[in-house]
Order: structure tokens, then C-alpha cells, then sequence
């Protein structure tokens, strides 16, 4: 069975509705004071390729952890939690994004459940290594260095929220199979976001 199909039609489903979602909230913050049918376009797509790449990368990193070891995993949307990510976007100008979850289906042992919640902000660290370098490589205020910045810092930004521990974030999960883990993963977190937002 190839990658692609240990992704059912409904799954893609769901994380095609949830990465267009998260893309018009971030896109909407970002046009924020005015915006030209141009402008809202161009911001989209930065927002496709940035932080949607880094929500579907980050909850495929889940499912296929998981797989790894032996479990069925799927991502499941949730509308609600989609529309409200829109609805404050507009309104207030914050996005809080819980799109929905990687549901595993099994009893995952604790060392399981901690590499499997760790993979997710492990490849928004990853993700933003090329996003860097296309912000670092490419001039100033062009499209491909609005690109690699917000590429790098919203996915600092998905690493970091969900390595807090609390709640049903990864943190939590990770922080109770391996405490030296979750204080090197968030260390790296805050320090790639902190650094992401001082320098570009």
C-alpha cells in the first residue's frame, strides 16, 4: 500500500475544507486595513504554501508516526472550530486554529504517544529550515521573501502552540513520556520564533 493510499477520499476531504479554512483566516489578518481582489489573491497563496503546508505536513507527520507503529490514524475537521478560526480572523483579528485532530485508533503505549504527538512540531522545525533560506536568499519585500518569512515564523508559531503543555496539545503528551524531549523541542520552538520575528 503506497503513501497515498493509507489516505482515504474522506480524509483528503477533510484536510482539503481545513487547509483552505486556516489559509482564508491567516489571509484575512494579513490584508487586514485594505485590500485590493489582487492583494487578497496574492496573500492567499502565500497562505496556502505556508501555513497550510505546515498544518497538512504537521498532522500527516501524526497519522504516519502513528502508522509506523502499528495504527490506524486519520485527520478529522472539525466545522466548528473552522468557522470560528474565520469569524475571528475577521472580526478581531486573532486566528486560533484547532482545525481539527489525528484520530489514532488503539492503545498507544506512553513512548508511542510521545513520538507520534512529537512528530508534528518536529516537521514545523523542519519546514522552517527551506522557508529561511528562501527569506535569507531572495531581496526584501519580494514575493518570495514574504513567502520564506511567513513560512518560517508560522510555522515557528505551529511548533511552539502546540508544544505547550496543556490541555490536548502535543506538549502535554510529550512532556509526560520525556521531560529532557519537550524541554529541547519547546527551547527550540521559542527560540526559532523569537528569532524569526527579531530578524525579519
Amino acid at each position: 500500500m503506497s503513501i497515498l493510499d493509507r489516505i482515504p477520499a474522506h480524509e483528503w476531504r477533510d484536510l482539503l475544507v481545513a487547509w483552505i479554512a486556516i489559509s482564508v483566516a491567516f489571509t484575512l489578518i494579513f490584508v487586514r486595513g485594505g485590500v485590493t481582489p489582487i492583494t487578497f489573491l496574492v496573500f492567499f497563496v502565500v497562505s496556502l504554501l505556508t501555513v497550510g503546508i505546515g498544518f497538512v505536513l504537521h498532522e500527516m507527520a501524526h497519522k504516519f508516526t502513528a502508522m509506523h507503529y502499528g495504527y490506524w490514524a486519520e485527520f478529522r475537521k472539525d466545522n466548528s472550530m473552522l468557522l470560528i478560526a474565520i469569524v475571528m480572523a475577521a472580526l478581531v483579528g486573532i486566528v486560533f486554529a484547532a482545525p481539527g485532530a489525528t484520530m489514532i485508533y488503539g492503545s498507544t503505549s506512553r513512548p508511542q504517544n510521545g513520538w507520534i504527538s512529537a512528530a508534528g512540531p518536529l516537521t514545523n522545525l523542519a519546514l522552517c529550515i527551506p522557508f529561511a533560506a528562501i527569506a535569507i536568499l531572495s531581496p526584501p519585500s519580494g514575493i518570495l521573501w514574504i513567502l520564506g518569512r511567513v513560512g518560517l515564523q508560522v510555522n515557528a508559531m505551529i511548533a511552539t502552540f502546540n508544544m505547550l503543555p496543556v490541555s490536548i496539545l502535543d506538549g502535554r503528551k510529550v512532556l509526560a513520556w520525556n521531560p529532557l524531549v519537550f524541554g529541547i523541542l519547546i527551547a527550540v520552538s521559542l527560540a526559532v520564533l523569537f528569532g524569526s520575528l527579531a530578524y525579519l
